[in-house]
């Protein structure tokens, strides 16, 4: 059967979401991270077509009336979303298609995509996402409490997903994230239920 899947992964802005993702895919050729598309503002350094695809609130929009989008919310007063077209692709080849996504758009794919798998990376605690959102210097100190705001609010939707993650150690969440990658890759293989609360 074919293994492929998508693997929600969501948790709070700094919390290291980019840099772990970075990870499995150096380590792990049959996993890739889907582009999202949004309608906030590059930061310095990033690339459209890599990072984001960046486009107007109008063009965003537009992609929602045509059913263009498979899961997308609004964040801090911006759209973010997952184009459907390529994801499809993707999973049809057997590919571990990663989505980060916010909360709101968790439940949405969960949805339409009866194979998905949810993570929430944790921070390790509060005060350490405080100090990385601060060591970015990308934001004000009224974004970063904003942000800090919305990530209350978003652990408290952690026990919603199938996993939680803490990255305490960058090594030990990407090996853990990749354990549980592989084990779900092995279920649909077998034509098995997965049931996350039990661990091989």
């Amino acid at each position: 059967m074919n293994s492929g899947f998508v693997l929600v992964l969501s948790g709070p802005s700094g919390v290291g979401k980019d840099t772990v993702i970075n990870e499995l895919l150096k380590k792990d050729e049959k996993t890739i991270v889907s582009i999202s598309m949004t309608t906030r503002q590059p930061r310095p350094g990033e690339v459209d077509g890599v990072n984001y695809y960046f486009v107007t609130k109008e063009e965003f929009e537009e992609k929602i009336r045509n059913d263009e989008m498979l899961e997308y919310a609004q964040y801090g007063g911006n759209y973010y979303g997952t184009p459907k077209a390529p994801v499809k692709a993707w999973t049809d080849e057997g590919k571990t298609v990663i989505l980060e996504i916010e909360v709101q758009g968790a439940s949405k794919i969960k949805e339409l995509q009866p194979d998905v798998c949810t993570m929430f990376l944790m921070p390790p605690s509060f005060h350490t996402l405080r100090t990385r959102l601060e060591g970015r210097q990308t934001e004000t100190q009224d974004q970063i409490a904003q942000r800090l705001a919305i990530a209350r609010k978003e652990i408290t939707m952690a026990t919603d997903y199938d996993y939680i993650i803490v990255n305490d150690r960058l090594e030990n969440a990407v090996e853990n994230i990749l354990e549980l990658i592989y084990r779900h890759r092995r279920h649909l293989r077998e034509g098995t239920p997965d049931d996350p609360s039990k661990l091989d």
